[in-house]
């Protein structure tokens, strides 16, 4: 028998054993993120508020306020860039922990050196002044100075409520948070410049969310991204010095205070632009001058990327505009399916203010409005000429861009933009998939070459394959409103527009929607025979220009000259894109518990330029009656054989959208 002394001894072994093993596991968790050097320059440089306390407010003399992250239950880790997170010095090894990523970057745990804070900023939305808006879900961790001396902020998305979170809860939901994760590494890996994603992390916790604003609100998934750019300051955080808005009667919480303007700015511009600090030094009107031209010349080639890509961003408000002209805050946007100018992705932009054909110029509107913010320190006359340097350089860079999708890298001349003309307009007309038919382009082989004629005919044959069947075009230009409805609307149209609006509608849409029932009688007789006939004849006829132009390129060795043409042109029109259908699909098994769908898009994603395509390009017509791998019978009435289900599911990443994928809505 032991003795009361000795069983103190073991019991004080073991629980020092306890100990030791608890601190190993510890160390062993903390000890692959150590390494990371914070170094929080904007929060030393920047006026901090002074009020502590986490509450909803407007926030004076402050362009951040410290908060905490609000802790999650039981996070769990979705997917994570490990691409991204070596930016800040996580290197695979540490990504194998799953928990701990999960736990550091919910905003469960805080590392060494991370000093939480929300950004105070205003904004002009949907065209009007909205006063002060903020970071009302998402915080600013610090900033890293990783191995290779850059200088990288992280932030959380979906954190908890700050003092900029208004009537909002602070939150962030699986379905949108995914796509935000996803489309930035897209982006990115597509060659425009972008914030990056991090990691994605759900949780156990639920928030009640109307998706459709439709009064059928439901339980969601708390879910927190990590946000990785050199830094998340817009456009709309210099309006905070904004005097009041004729318009809306709004002023900027900060309003007169020219010093904080002044301190902001000389901060952009000395950390961001330090080649324009170096040359102009104390030259202030001289140094506002060129980080003006900058950021103007910046977001024109942005939204030209954006462009060539068929990329529609949705809310393009001037506090979703970055400093630093990169891609940021990702919400309701989306990759264009068929070719449409006309495509709004953002289901609650009713007037289609922020579609495709008008992102250029809502672009250089929101230059124009930064010009205004900045005028107490550059007068409005000389930021009014430089912005006129945004068209100039938004063609630039968008028939550069072009030319090389195009494969004419030997010439420049004035009729490419005909050319180019001449191809979208085919698209529309024939309802081809924007991102395959450029893709298809690579087809076709200079002439004079040997495998000319067989491209022609490989070229015809796959590009009619990529043009809507009569079926699938009638149900896409189907009017959604029945006749009743629609006639009230009209009526409402032309008596109070302001009615209108609370219907959804607006004059813009009401008129869109009259375009799209004119469209639908003229294609009632149509058939898939004649519509296929329609389709070859209006792309032969683009060829003979093509062609044309393809043979002013000729200069020396052909076979030479097609082989690096060729490969321009595959490193310029992606094989696949983030497309909304695909999104949806991870996003629907993500909300049954199952990632592996968000982890499998990512690796696809990570690569879209790279094919098997060499001669020839697999892009086959999804089955419009397969959901997953299981084949239904097929459906006699084609309105419903179009519409079924919330979104199709062909397995194969590159196929053209299925039909009903227009339907998907994102607010």
């Amino acid at each position: 028998m032991f003795n009361n002394r000795t069983y103190r001894s073991i019991l004080h072994s073991k629980t020092t054993i306890f100990n030791l093993l608890n601190l190993h596991l510890k160390i062993s968790t903390i000890q692959p993120m150590e390494g990371i050097k914070f170094d929080n320059l904007a929060l030393r440089v920047l006026p901090i508020d002074q009020v502590q306390e986490n509450y909803v407010r407007t926030v004076s003399g402050a362009c951040f306020s410290k908060v905490k992250p609000t802790p999650v239950k039981n996070p769990k880790l979705v997917a994570y860039s490990s691409d991204a997170l070596k930016l800040i010095d996580i290197d695979e090894e540490a990504t194998k922990d799953e928990r701990q990523l999960a736990q550091v970057f919910s905003g469960n745990v805080l590392l060494q050196g991370m000093d939480p804070a929300a950004h105070c900023y205003c904004g002009h939305q949907f065209g009007y002044f909205s006063g002060q808006l903020g970071d009302g879900a998402t915080m600013y961790l610090g900033e890293i100075i990783n191995k290779k001396n850059e200088r990288w902020e992280l932030q959380l998305k979906g954190a908890g409520k700050t003092p900029y979170s208004r009537t909002a809860d602070g939150r962030k939901v699986l379905r949108s948070s995914i796509r935000e994760f996803l489309c930035s590494e897209a982006i990115f890996c597509l060659g425009i410049p972008t914030t990056r994603a991090g990691t994605c992390v759900t949780s156990d916790d639920y928030v009640i969310r109307d998706i459709y604003y439709d009064g059928n609100p439901k339980q969601e998934r708390c879910t927190i991204i990590s946000r990785i750019a050199q830094t998340f300051i817009r456009f709309g955080s210099f309006e905070i010095c904004k005097t009041i808005d004729p318009l809306t009667s709004r002023k900027g919480p900060s309003v007169g205070r020219y010093d904080i303007l002044k301190t902001l700015l000389n901060y952009v511009i000395s950390t961001f632009y330090p080649e324009i600090e170096e040359k102009y030094k104390s030259k202030d009107e001289d140094k506002y001058s060129a980080f003006f031209e900058e950021i103007v010349k910046r977001t024109a080639s942005l939204v030209a990327q954006w462009q060539c890509v068929g990329w529609c961003h949705g809310v393009l408000n001037t506090d979703n505009m970055s400093i630093v002209g990169v891609t940021i805050d990702y919400g309701p946007y989306g990759f264009m399916d068929r070719y449409d100018p006309s495509f709004i992705c953002n289901g609650s932009d009713d007037s289609g203010r922020y579609s495709y054909k008008q992102q250029p110029s809502i672009c250089k509107w929101n230059c124009g409005k930064l010009a205004e913010a900045l005028a107490p320190l550059l007068p409005i006359e000389k930021s009014k000429l430089i912005l006129n340097k945004f068209d100039e350089e938004y063609e630039r860079v968008y028939m550069n861009k072009m030319r090389q999708k195009f494969g004419l890298i030997q010439k420049e001349l004035e009729t490419d933009r005909q050319l180019i003309d001449t191809f979208l307009n085919t698209l529309e007309m024939t309802g081809a998939d924007f991102t395959n038919s450029f893709r298809t382009l690579s087809l076709i082989h200079l002439p004079n070459t040997k495998d000319f004629d067989e491209s022609i005919r490989l070229f015809i044959s796959t590009i009619l394959d990529q043009c809507c069947d009569a079926e699938e075009w009638k149900f896409v230009n189907k009017s959604s409103v029945d006749e009743r409805t629609y006639g009230i609307l009209r009526s409402l149209a032309g008596t109070n527009t302001a009615i209108l609006s609370q219907f959804g509608f607006s004059p813009e849409l009401l008129e869109n929607e009259e375009r799209k029932r004119q469209k639908f009688k003229e294609l009632e007789k149509m058939t898939n025979e004649s519509k296929r006939k329609d389709d070859e004849k209006a792309w032969r006829s683009f060829l003979e220009i093509y062609i044309a132009r393809l043979k002013k390129e000729i200069d020396g060795n052909n076979e030479q000259l097609n082989i690096k043409r060729i490969r321009t042109m595959k490193k310029n029109n992606p094989r696949m894109v983030l497309r909304n259908y695909l999104a949806q699909r991870a996003i629907e098994r993500a909300e049954q518990g199952d990632y592996s769908e968000v982890r499998n898009l990512l690796k696809e994603l990570k690569h879209p330029y790279e094919g098997d395509d060499q001669d020839t390009i697999d892009l086959p017509k999804p089955d419009e009656t397969t959901i997953g791998a299981e084949a239904l019978l097929p459906v006699p009435d084609t309105t419903q054989k179009h519409a079924t289900g919330a979104c199709l599911k062909p397995t194969i990443y590159e196929s053209k959208a299925p039909s009903n994928a227009c339907r998907i809505r994102v607010t």
